[in-house]
């Protein structure tokens, strides 16, 4: 109780404890005390194993306490009422804002399917191998095992990054971030880079190829310059004064195009090094972000993506150790995280693993009904104006993109296995 009145205290006080008012802003307070909370919870995370009773219920507790604020961010949409002569009325009710009412739910399934994932290595104390005499199929179980263990993390993943990405790019571009930039997007990529990016045909692998990935700081060097050049270049498209500082002498469609190769890169980055820390344009829409809801979003996403690929880096080690024990040739090799990121199954898996009845989407799996939810929003928004419609339809649409990027297969020789368990459809 003394904990959480000083954890509370801070988010009051903005984390400004002389009471001067000169804290930051109760946006960045929440999302640095779930950064910090996850942080003193998993940063022990060493081992696949189970997470302490102690550790969990902390977790479940404060993270609770910490996300309730969600429930009171409200919007007001129209409703239909009938009065009490019986004629139609129309008032505004208040309902949670469409993006934490889809979102927040994922996310916490998210987080428990990964303390589930944990949980199956309860008793897995060490991996070993059975003797050469025994069955093919006991031989191959626990591998197998772990391999969906490590399919089911890698779809947690997906989603946790999908989330976070849609969060960040709704996200406002800090001016002060704007101030930092060059003038043109030559300046800010580098003549080398520039060139490889407006050439007539552009091949984003060709040029990825080109480029020296070999180092963390490199990759996020990178990712920096072209995230401002992006920002420069939706600048000039925008600017209608030609004379001005962000003015263009390239036409609107090159620039579109470059725009839209950029993009391609960063996608094909954030796929291939997940474990990359963050922008520069991220940190800043992060530090100064005033939207509450905003940021409990990014953060919880941003610490679940977070876990998650520490889970499956763990899973990849014991894996690529079990390869080197049957592949001996390998054993002076060691594995580089950044090179060698966890991929897809590659093990056999048998009929049922493909699509088809135990397949579904992570919108079928978290329960969204976009159908149903677009009806409802027309509905209790008939009175609004069409531009609240399209809006939150928009919305909709954009996470329903985001939610089919992950497929979530289960084959069936693991259907006694635990790991990720059937939900149960409800928003």
């Amino acid at each position: 109780m003394e904990q959480m009145k000083e954890r509370f205290a801070k988010l009051l006080l903005g984390e400004d404890m002389s009471g001067g008012g000169k804290g930051v802003s109760s946006a960045l307070a929440l999302s640095n005390a779930i950064t910090n909370l996850a942080a003193s919870v998993f940063g022990e995370q060493w081992r696949l194993e189970p997470m302490s009773a102690e550790r969990k219920a902390r977790w479940r507790k404060e993270i609770d306490l910490l996300l309730c604020v969600t429930d009171y961010i409200v919007e007001f949409v129209a409703s239909q009422q009938k009065s009490k002569d019986g004629s139609d009325m129309e008032i505004m009710v208040t309902r949670q804002r469409i993006d934490l009412h889809m979102n927040i739910p994922a996310l916490r399934k998210l987080d428990a399917m990964l303390i589930d994932c944990l949980d199956n290595f309860k008793d897995q104390n060490e991996f070993y191998y059975v003797s050469r005499d025994a069955p093919d199929s006991e031989k191959d179980a626990a591998r197998k095992f772990l391999q969906y263990q490590k399919d089911c993390v890698n779809q947690v993943l997906k989603a946790a990054m999908a989330i976070n990405a849609n969060v960040l790019s709704e996200m406002e571009v800090p001016e002060n971030y704007i101030e930092s930039l060059p003038k043109n997007g030559r300046a800010s990529l580098g003549d080398s880079i520039y060139r490889s990016i407006t050439v007539e045909f552009f091949d984003p692998d060709q040029f990825l190829s080109t480029m020296d990935l070999s180092s963390e700081h490199k990759i996020l060097d990178l990712k920096n310059r072209i995230e401002a050049s992006i920002v420069i270049w939706k600048r000039k498209m925008n600017q209608k004064d030609g004379k001005s500082a962000w003015g263009s002498a390239v036409s609107l469609e090159k620039r579109e195009l470059f725009e839209e190769r950029a993009e391609t890169i960063l996608l094909i980055l954030k796929q291939r090094f997940p474990g990359i820390p963050q922008s520069a344009l991220d940190i800043s829409k992060i530090q100064y972000n005033q939207d509450i809801g905003q940021a409990i979003l990014e953060s919880y996403s941003r610490i679940l993506e977070s876990l998650a690929y520490t889970v499956m880096s763990r899973i990849e080690d014991v894996l690529y150790a079990d390869y080197v024990t049957r592949n001996p040739s390998y054993a002076g090799q060691k594995r580089n995280p950044l090179t060698e990121m966890p991929q897809e199954s590659t093990l056999p898996m048998d009929e049922t693993a493909t699509e088809g009845p135990n397949s579904m989407t992570l919108s079928d799996f978290m329960g969204w009904n976009f159908e149903s939810n677009d009806t409802e929003a027309k509905k209790e928004s008939s009175g609004n104006s069409d531009e609240t419609i399209k809006e939150e339809n928009s919305n909709l649409k954009l996470t329903e993109k985001l939610a089919n990027i992950v497929t979530i297969k289960k084959p069936s020789y693991l259907e006694n296995l635990g790991g990720l368990r059937s939900p149960t459809a409800r928003h």
